[in-house]
């Protein structure tokens, strides 16, 4: 008889749709999930036991949800950070007798980048960048922020990025050359932030990005395959910072622009990371995914940009489809500390967002591309989810900030609905993810279309070939 496993799953967007799918589709289980998510995502409403909505992701209306079933609950899992940063494992695990797979607030890293700029050059200071903190605690006035703020822009020669202290799902940064081109701009930028607290202003870096995540039970570090995020908005890495526009995943560990000495690297870099936290034999407080690392890879070799303390999104969704091992299990050897690999499928992966028209500043850049005709209508994923029989399980439909009402299904303000393609390559991947993209229809909603393209990730390998001098 299948053995019964009774799972909450804290949720917000596609990334924990995926979750929710890899769970579902368990052979060694019958799942029963408890789901509280920001709204009624149609994917997870369909798949759950009990379902409740918490707009705001409060910790305390998630823990009495989870006390209202904690005898029909195993574990939970946490997808957003907002939630971890604000302790639901602690409250959750104070309250009941639910374990979580999250790390607890302490070690909750994306809660500053101020601390965990201050840990890494503790830690791993040849991987961290030149920075400087600029605290209003510290300042008596803004032309003294401002004098300070032109001298360190001279010492690096306006090259910086400039970074709020609280997390701002990867929307706060800019970028001289980028998303500023004077020191006025800059300015406004910096003040933007700076009114809100701590701001970091460090070295721009030049150089290829990519995302390393991986498992942790608090005893051992188990690194997931490489993704590349697209975090700009607009093809050709134009336009503002967004959640991420979408990712890939190459058939092996690593990707087409690394070589196995950076991946390696990076390796080495986080087991460092992790050793410094773990302290000595085991820390069950880092258990889940503390570390999705975002690094930029330079002719020096690989920098660290900065620490999330749960699954990447869009990256997870390039792992869940085509793990090998069974999510239920991975997830009970996590909490019971003997988590020591982990198998994914030798496959390509893809994931493209369908977004709506405000989403990126869209509807202000481009008015001319927006069916204005079908602003606020309901999305219809039908024909895309009809590819299944066409794709079998390397099409995987998941929605994200999207919700039902009245049978029908809305784009609210985020990313609605990701499609991931799984294939022998990359290409092939790309093409089955970009399909199903095409497939949904209503809503208005755009796209970008180079995503994990073959022109893009070739101007990756030459842009790293140029940084390192070689040829090859």
């Amino acid at each position: 008889m299948t053995e019964r496993v009774g799972i909450l799953v804290v949720s917000y967007g596609s990334r924990a749709a995926a979750m929710v799918d890899a769970f579902y589709r368990s052979e060694n289980y019958k799942v029963e999930l408890y789901i509280a998510d920001r709204q009624r995502n149609p994917f997870n409403i369909k798949r759950a036991k009990e379902f409740t909505v918490v707009p705001d992701l409060n910790v305390g209306d998630i823990c009495k949800f989870a006390k209202k079933h904690q005898d029909k609950i195993d574990f939970g899992i946490v997808g957003p950070e907002k939630p971890i940063i604000n302790g639901v494992r602690d409250l959750i695990e104070g309250e009941t007798d639910i374990p979580m797979i999250c790390p607890t607030k302490r070690y909750a890293l994306e809660g500053s980048k101020v601390a965990q700029r201050l840990l890494f050059q503790e830690v791993i200071p040849e991987v961290n960048p030149k920075f400087k903190v600029f605290n209003p605690k510290e300042y008596k006035s803004l032309d003294e922020v401002k004098r300070d703020l032109y001298r360190w822009l001279d010492e690096l020669d306006n090259r910086v990025a400039v970074k709020p202290d609280a997390p701002a799902a990867g929307k706060g940064v800019g970028v001289w050359g980028d998303h500023f081109t004077t020191r006025e701009q800059l300015r406004e930028h910096f003040l933007a932030n700076y009114r809100a607290g701590p701001v970091i202003v460090e070295e721009k870096l030049e150089g290829e990005e990519s995302s390393f995540q991986a498992f942790c039970d608090g005893k051992h570090l188990i690194p997931l395959p490489e993704t590349r995020d697209y975090k700009r908005a607009f093809d050709g890495d134009a336009g503002p910072n967004t959640g991420g526009m979408g990712s890939y995943k190459d058939v092996g560990e690593y990707l087409p622009f690394m070589t196995e000495a950076d991946w390696r690297k990076e390796e080495e870099i986080i087991e460092r990371l992790f050793r410094k936290l773990r302290g000595d034999g085991s820390n069950p407080e880092l258990r889940g995914i503390p570390f999705y690392e975002a690094f930029i890879h330079t002719a020096k070799g690989p920098m660290i940009l900065e620490n999330n303390s749960r699954p990447g999104d869009p990256e997870i969704q390039n792992i869940l489809p085509i793990l090998k091992d069974d999510f239920v299990d991975v997830c009970y050897k996590m909490i019971e500390g003997t988590l020591t690999r982990v198998e994914v499928e030798k496959k390509a992966t893809v994931v493209t967002y369908k977004v709506p028209p405000n989403y990126g500043g869209y509807i202000d850049t481009f008015p001319d591309r927006v069916r204005r005709e079908e602003i606020g209508t309901p999305v219809d994923l039908t024909e895309a989810e009809k590819l299944s029989s066409k794709y079998g399980d390397n099409i995987r439909i998941y929605p994200g900030s999207m919700e039902l009402r009245d049978d029908k299904t809305y784009p609210l303000r985020s990313r609605t609905v990701c499609v991931v393609g799984v294939a022998e390559d990359i290409q092939s991947a790309r093409e089955i993810s970009l399909e199903g993209i095409r497939a949904i229809k209503g809503g208005a909603l755009w796209y970008r279309r180079d995503i994990a393209s073959r022109e893009h990730i070739a101007r990756s390998i030459e842009h790293m070939k140029r940084l390192r001098g070689t040829k090859n």
